[in-house]
């Protein structure tokens, strides 16, 4: 199956499950409570659609760069998505010093493309080539769609569970509350996983290595990139976004371990190794 229809299909069941967890916590208070749960789940649903790429990079703090002050890194962007057959994606930086970069977007024609200060500074040309290109993949493979709209829905819902523990579930006071904050917090983190394929990173390495040219750029990029993440931590990113970055930001908390989305680096490097062998 064409893995762009395939998330397509991902990104409705998405939304049903979303829809059902309300309605079933709705449920869980009442009927009198069935009306409003629908209309949140179906509210949260229409704004992770239509908002969710904002949101991603408003969290990173993002600043867009263009053809007049995107320098070369605008016209590696431009390059490549042409080689990938792409629509030219928004471009921009995060002031983050941990190297990283993510995709974003609904389709190609709404997507962006984003990296970090520390990517810029760190990064040699060849390398950082190879992290665009496997971001233009994850936009070809219309990744980007059902990966934000994951992380902001695990998000809300693990907001929603601290806030269920803060306001009374936490203390006992309501025994229905507490229930529908361990069904909140635990579905939030089950679903961002089960719709986020780790098979996604493998096959846009292999595409980005295409875009690219070569895979050795990007192989270099991951090895950088992973060693550098472990001392240098994105800090206080969104842990249910996690899943968008090249390499999974690390923190080492029990909250980004609930989240964690990524296959390990050496498997990717296996496979890349092989695609450069051949």
């Amino acid at each position: 199956m064409d893995r762009s229809i395939f998330n397509f299909g991902k990104t409705a069941i998405l939304m049903g499950a979303m829809m059902g967890l309300f309605i079933a916590v709705g449920g869980m208070f009442g009927e009198g409570f069935l009306i409003p749960a629908l209309i949140i789940g179906g509210g949260l649903n229409i704004f992770a659609f239509f908002f969710s790429d904002k949101i991603a990079i408003r969290s990173m703090r993002g600043r867009e760069v263009t053809a007049e002050n995107g320098g070369d890194l605008y016209k590696m962007v431009d390059r490549l998505r042409l080689r990938a057959g792409l629509p030219m994606p928004r471009v921009y930086l995060t002031p983050h010093q941990a190297p990283n970069a993510f995709a974003t977007g609904r389709s190609p024609s709404r997507s962006a493309v984003a990296l970090t200060q520390g990517s810029m500074e760190l990064l040699q040309p060849h390398e950082l080539e190879g992290v665009i290109a496997h971001e233009l993949a994850h936009i070809k493979h219309r990744d980007t769609l059902i990966s934000t709209m994951a992380g902001v829905m695990a998000g809300v819902l693990a907001f929603l569970a601290q806030w269920g523990l803060l306001l009374g579930g936490a203390r006992g006071k309501n025994p229905l509350a507490m229930i529908a904050v361990v069904i909140l917090g635990a579905v939030g983190a089950g679903m961002l996983k089960a719709a986020i394929s780790r098979s996604r990173e493998f096959a846009a390495d292999a595409e980005g290595a295409r875009i690219a040219g070569s895979a050795t750029g990007l192989m270099s990029a991951l090895a950088t990139l992973e060693n550098v993440n472990q001392r240098v931590p994105m800090g206080k990113s969104n842990a249910a976004l996690n899943n968008l970055f090249i390499i999974e930001p690390f923190g080492g908390d029990t909250l980004r371990k609930l989240f964690s989305t990524h296959p390990p680096t050496s498997k990717r490097l296996e496979a890349l190794r092989k695609i450069a062998e051949h």
